[in-house]
């Protein structure tokens, strides 16, 4: 399928936000789960001010997003999502390509990514390496593979 990436535009976040959610319901959450996970999926006007949001397109709509920030001088990839209908069309890829450069572009050294358990395997194949744990933001006591990318 052709595709593009452009940044996310403002009208776009509540969709976004849905694909979001969408995404991480694929890999067979219950609704409680998910809907602790609301906040920290959802993209904000506040997020697209301080971070580098960008939307992968294809002729059937949105189809993913990526978000990359700094957070106390460190870059983090804070959300890849892929929608449901378009998981294994190798955009994830082309996200995570883009959200390298993004990363370079800021001067660090390294992306930070606490990934859910789902998608370890993902950030293995790409190159990134696990290190240790993350609490997760959502849901007390969980715990998440933090991988890093070497930039």
């Amino acid at each position: 399928m052709t595709h593009s990436l452009r940044p996310a535009r403002p009208d776009e976040l509540e969709t976004l936000s849905a694909l979001c959610l969408r995404s991480k319901a694929y890999w067979g959450y219950d609704d409680a789960f998910l809907a602790a996970c609301v906040d920290e999926l959802t993209l904000t006007r506040t997020d697209l001010k301080q971070d580098e949001i960008v939307v992968i397109e294809d002729e059937k709509g949105l189809a993913g997003v990526a978000q990359v920030g700094l957070d106390d001088g460190l870059c983090y990839l804070e959300k890849l999502f892929i929608d449901t209908n378009r998981i294994g069309s190798g955009y994830g890829r082309v996200l995570f390509q883009w959200a390298i450069d993004a990363a370079t572009r800021t001067g660090a050294r390294e992306m930070i990514i606490d990934a859910d358990p789902d998608a370890a395997a993902f950030y293995e194949k790409v190159g990134a390496v696990r290190k240790g744990d993350a609490k997760s933001q959502s849901i007390a006591g969980r715990v998440l593979p933090r991988f890093v990318y070497p930039l």
